[in-house]
């Protein structure tokens, strides 16, 4: 008996245990459910505005001379002198002698021209003296009866003889000519682009030596798209009357780590559209780029690439947002009266780096979130916030 009172007396109170803790649970209030509101996520929104805005329109286009040529000689000879102003990139005067070719035998070609017109002169004066003696000789022999002829007047030999004239003195113009195109020159301002030859290498006529360009206008392509041409009110053909009536246009470029700015003027609208590209092409110019328009001393120099705004001629209305609130080029998302979400597609009339305007797909007085959105639903319920109430707030 004592024996199985020892051996039952642990499982008893194991069980005695077991009932405790269970009647203990069971009597244990239960705790109370609190369901969290869902979170809403908070976004920044401004406000769209109505205004009426002269749109600049934009576009690039690359700074090419007004005139540019290949120097080509018109004689040929070995080059003896050459100026340092035909040196690559350097700058020359309307005139100015760039190189000189060897002109020994067209100094001799002038003399002998020279003595052939002298030998010509001698020869219509000799033909003259003849005719003038025949004319007196047949007026004396009055038994003579008839018409005399030209050729017994003298008077053929006489017109011989003004025609191998008036052939001497077209050689000898030509020697002259030959003589001073050995000095080759250019009659406007310039720079030169290019040069192929040296200093006593020979020459053939219609070589090309080099390529000059003028610094007294610049020209710069410009393309537009039929919208940007009816925003400009330019029609096709177009031609400036003068500076004053052409459309401004303002030119700039970053260099180094600085924009700089030129002004300049639409003079002409092609009359073609680009088949390639289906674009009209405007093309501007800037008057003296290497000298009164250059900023700061620095050019509107050739070659250069460079974005253009043109001055709008009328204003239009238009719905004014920042700049971040357009998302994938014409998307927008605005939150409406339920505080949730509308994602919209817009028409972009122009962009800036701090606003856009659209013509279509917003009105005046909506909410467009100007906040980050990774993942936006369209008809999520959101949280609007406004930076002037979020400030206030802080």
């Amino acid at each position: 008996m004592k024996k199985f009172i020892k051996v039952s007396a642990p499982i008893l109170v194991l069980l005695a245990g077991f009932v405790i803790v269970k009647v203990l649970a069971d009597m244990r209030p239960e705790p109370e459910k609190n369901e969290e509101a869902q979170r809403l996520v908070s976004l920044y929104v401004d406000e769209v505005r109505s205004e009426n805005v002269r749109v600049d329109v934009s576009t690039q286009g690359e700074v090419r001379p007004k005139t540019e040529i290949d120097l080509i000689p018109q004689v040929s000879g070995r080059i003896v002198a050459m100026s340092e102003q035909f040196n690559e990139g350097a700058e020359f005067l309307p005139g100015a002698m760039l190189l000189k070719i060897d002109d020994t035998d067209y100094r001799l070609a002038l003399v002998r021209a020279e003595a052939r017109v002298a030998e010509a002169k001698t020869e219509l004066q000799r033909q003259q003296a003849t005719r003038a003696i025949k004319e007196a000789e047949w007026k004396e022999d009055r038994q003579r009866g008839g018409v005399p002829t030209s050729f017994a007047l003298n008077q053929t030999q006489v017109e011989q003889a003004e025609a191998m004239l008036a052939a001497a003195e077209a050689d000898l113009s030509k020697a002259r000519l030959d003589l001073e195109r050995t000095e080759i020159a250019v009659p406007f301002r310039g720079r030169v682009r290019t040069r192929n030859v040296g200093i006593g290498q020979y020459v053939a006529a219609g070589q090309a030596l080099g390529r000059v360009f003028s610094i007294d206008t610049v020209e710069i392509r410009l393309p537009l798209t039929d919208n940007q041409l009816v925003e400009l009110n330019l029609p096709l053909g177009y031609m400036a009357g003068d500076m004053a009536t052409a459309p401004r246009v303002d030119f700039s470029a970053t260099l180094g780590n600085r924009e700089y700015h030129w002004p300049g003027h639409i003079v002409r609208v092609n009359a073609a559209v680009d088949n390639d590209t289906r674009l009209i092409y405007a093309i501007a110019e800037v008057v003296d780029p290497y000298g009164a328009a250059a900023i700061d001393g620095m050019p509107m120099a050739v070659g250069l690439f460079v974005n253009a705004g043109i001055d709008a001629v009328s204003e239009r209305q238009a719905y004014v947002m920042p700049r971040l609130a357009l998302r994938n080029q014409d998307k927008v998302y605005v939150i409406n009266e339920d505080n949730r979400l509308e994602i919209r597609t817009v028409e972009v009339l122009s962009t800036s780096e701090d606003r856009v305007l659209v013509t279509a797909g917003v009105d005046s007085g909506d909410r467009v979130v100007t906040s980050t959105l990774p993942n936006a639903v369209d008809g999520m319920e959101v949280e609007p916030l406004t930076r002037d109430a979020a400030a206030q707030e802080g």
